[in-house]
């Protein structure tokens, strides 16, 4: 191992750095990518999803510099047999419907704050702004090109990022006791809510929420990313088709 390698297992300092880097570079890349690209909605998505490949590149980079594999994170690619297999898929349903739970408890959550704060006079803060997706709007090659993006970049990344990676150097920051366990699972799920402030207060509400749902998952199903993974997608998959069908030509 080398000597940064060995500064990543044992120092907390290099941990944290470690994190900020992460999340600076993805910082950096939209904030120039954004600038470049002007109100270009598709290309606007594009530097999203660069962003999340560059955040990936480095999670994978301190990996492989501590000597681990993606496997420190819950996520093997060897096939353990059908087994296992059949058992992930059937575990990632309950999932799916436990974060979708989350995700609309927190449009409700909203609609009760838009009457109680603003006397029912706000009812664009009850739900998430999807605006950025409307290029899906009636286009069925755009919606079979995006979603096969999201499964790569936002099913699989989102998760390795958010729940595999950001969870487990947060909580090995905390010498990985019950207490900084709880901590990065809250913190996880405020990051996560924050990285999608383009859906506006209720969308970040909402994605707090189901990060928080995911995040517990995770420790429930002893690290099994793929459950995530898998679920997720199938979140991704109903809110693009939902888009799509928003159209009067969706559908055709």
């Amino acid at each position: 191992m080398t000597k940064l390698g060995r500064a990543l297992q044992e120092n907390r300092s290099a941990k944290a750095a470690e994190i900020a880097v992460v999340f600076l570079a993805a910082f950096v890349v939209i904030a120039v990518g954004i600038k470049m690209v002007g109100t270009d909605i598709l290309a606007r998505q594009a530097v999203l999803w660069f962003a999340n490949i560059i955040m990936l590149v480095i999670v994978w980079t301190g990996l492989r510099l501590r000597g681990q594999t993606w496997a420190h994170f819950g996520l093997g690619f060897r096939f353990g047999g059908w087994r296992p297999l059949i058992r992930t898929v059937l575990l990632s349903i309950p999932v799916l419907i436990v974060a979708l739970v989350a995700f609309m408890a927190g449009a409700v959550l909203m609609v009760i704050a838009a009457q109680v704060f603003t006397n029912g006079a706000a009812p664009a803060i009850q739900k998430a702004d999807m605006s950025s997706y409307e290029y899906l709007q009636g286009n069925l090659p755009m919606l079979l090109l995006s979603l096969a993006g999201v499964y790569i970049v936002s099913s699989f990344g989102e998760e390795v990022l958010y729940r595999g990676f950001l969870i487990n150097r947060l909580a090995e920051i905390g010498d990985s006791g019950r207490a900084a366990w709880t901590v990065a699972v809250l913190i996880s799920a405020v990051v996560f809510g924050l990285i999608h402030f383009g859906w506006g207060i209720t969308g970040v509400v909402q994605t707090t929420l189901m990060g928080l749902a995911l995040a517990g998952v995770y420790l429930l199903t002893k690290r099994n990313l793929w459950i995530l993974i898998l679920a997720h997608a199938y979140l991704d998959t109903l809110l693009l088709v939902q888009i799509y069908l928003a159209s009067p030509g969706g559908g055709g």
